[in-house]
């Protein structure tokens, strides 16, 4: 609960501080268009978007690995406490809207004399204005020399406010309020980033293990063939050159397990990398890509990215504290008024501080103006001007890479359907013709090429459609990060 005094310190702030100078701030001109090319005659609003988007894959296993790294994440841990720093800095970039006030306490004591040396004690602490001092004399004699003893005690506060004026101060915590809810929002952009990151590298897990069992099925079914021609070669049906040609074939696909396992394991790393665990705890269930869900998500409009893009809003935050800082350094070339009081207690008796002693007291002005600092306000000034432009430009690019990024994954999403449409009747024609190679191959009425020929088709079908399917859930993931993921731009209070 705020004290009396404290706020009427921040009343006193409110009324000495005059209208602020220098540029207000507008937000770059931008082209928005009115709808997403790639998502064709849509161009409805963006219905909002569960923020636990990942939960409608329905793989309870990557909801856990999600659930993990949010609180474990390095990458989220590391944001956070961006977060607390920036905060901190606004704390101290709004101190000087308050005055300042400082205790002093001094104790002195001093012994001189004929035929010695003098002694002095001072206690001082914090910092405060001289108000010269006090002291007690007191003569003594010893064995013929004479001593003079002095003693004195002072306890004052003082205060220092400057007063705000041109609004230099309360632009310069202004800039730094917006820098801290940039870190914020980049906080969100880290969150956001992580949790696609683990979405795409899980599903390109499961996809490689898909493609190994697909590499272990089709190796087993070569082997069968390899089997049944070297049947046919001890019979005289099948030449030398037949069960060579199959081995051949054989030892490929036996050859593929191997890369298979290793871009498996590699993706299980990445994983732990992203969440923050150990590899070695690292352990995914067998379950396969064609197990989970495709959710629908609609792309709504383009201008919908301004509000729901955490990275967007982060770019407009740090230009709309570079923004203050220009505004701070204009009012830096105006003069400054500096108001001071001090009040206190002197006395010859530490006792004497409950009772009479002498009041001290202070009351002062100074008016301070930069005659010549051989450019250095301006070059301050020239400086923060040119920042804030780079920092229009990085707006204006965060919009448009926001606008590319929904295309881009739109596009993806749907040619990727396409094809995996296309590949699976291709899939479901080289496996009839797989079928009737197998049947011919038991009759003996079918050559090896034949053989040969529609083996490999199958095979590769059915690895391209292993591939074209994850390429569907990571351009999902792509579109869920483009659109924000759910998040939007706190209304303010």
């Amino acid at each position: 609960m705020t004290s009396p005094h404290r706020a009427t310190a921040l009343l006193l702030a409110t009324t000495l501080a005059g209208c602020g100078v220098g540029p207000r701030y507008q937000r770059p001109t931008l082209d928005v268009p009115g709808a997403f090319t790639a998502a064709g005659t849509q161009q409805q609003a963006l219905p909002p978007i569960d923020r636990a988007w990942w939960r409608g894959f329905g793989a309870p296993e990557l909801d856990r690995l999600i659930e993990t790294a949010i609180t474990a994440s390095p990458d989220v841990q590391a944001a956070i406490a961006r977060v607390i720093q920036a905060d901190q800095a606004a704390r101290v970039a709004g101190a000087p809207l308050l005055p300042s006030i400082t205790g002093t306490g001094n104790q002195n004591w001093e012994r001189t004399g004929s035929g010695s040396s003098s002694l002095s004690t001072s206690a001082l602490g914090g910092a405060a204005s001289s108000f010269g001092s006090t002291s007690a004399l007191s003569g003594l004699t010893t064995g013929g020399s004479r001593y003079t003893e002095t003693r004195s005690y002072q306890a004052e506060l003082s205060a220092s406010y400057e007063v705000d004026f041109w609004g230099q101060n309360l632009d310069a915590l202004r800039a730094a309020k917006a820098s801290a809810l940039a870190s914020r929002y980049d906080q969100q952009t880290v969150l956001l980033t992580t949790i696609s990151s683990i979405a795409t590298t899980y599903f390109q897990a499961l996809s490689y293990r898909d493609r190994l069992e697909i590499a272990r099925h089709n190796l087993e079914t070569s082997q069968h063939v390899l089997d049944a021609y070297r049947g046919r070669l001890s019979v005289g049906t099948a030449s030398l050159l037949d069960v060579s040609q199959q081995e051949a074939l054989v030892a490929g696909y036996r050859a593929q397990i191997p890369s298979f396992e290793s871009q498996y394991r590699q993706e299980v790393i990445a994983l732990a990398i992203l969440v923050g665990t150990p590899p070695e705890k690292i352990t995914l269930s067998p379950v396969p890509l064609t197990s989970l869900h495709l959710p629908e998500v609609a792309a709504g409009l383009p201008s919908d990215l301004l509000r729901r893009r955490p990275d967007v809003a982060n770019a407009e935050a740090q230009l709309i504290a570079e923004n203050q800082t220009v505004r701070a350094d204009v009012a830096a070339f105006y003069p400054s008024l500096t108001l001071t009081a001090a009040g206190g207690l002197s006395s010859l008796a530490l006792s004497s501080f409950t009772g009479p002693g002498t009041l001290i007291a202070s009351l002062a002005s100074s008016l301070t103006q930069t005659i010549f600092d051989n450019g250095q306000k301006e070059g301050t000034l020239g400086e923060a001007k040119g920042r804030f432009r780079e920092l229009a430009a990085d707006y204006v690019k965060s919009v448009l890479q926001a606008l590319s990024d929904v295309e881009t994954a739109l596009t993806q999403q749907k040619f990727a359907a396409e094809q995996e449409a296309l590949e699976a009747d291709a899939v479901r024609t080289a496996q009839r013709s797989a079928d009737i190679a197998g049947a011919q191959l038991q009759a003996g009425t079918v050559d090896i090429i034949t053989v040969l020929n529609t083996q490999t088709t199958l095979f590769n079908d059915q690895d391209a459609l292993a591939q074209v399917r994850v390429a569907r859930f990571t351009a999902l993931v792509a579109l869920y990060k483009a659109l924000g993921g759910g998040w939007t731009i706190p209304e303010r209070s």
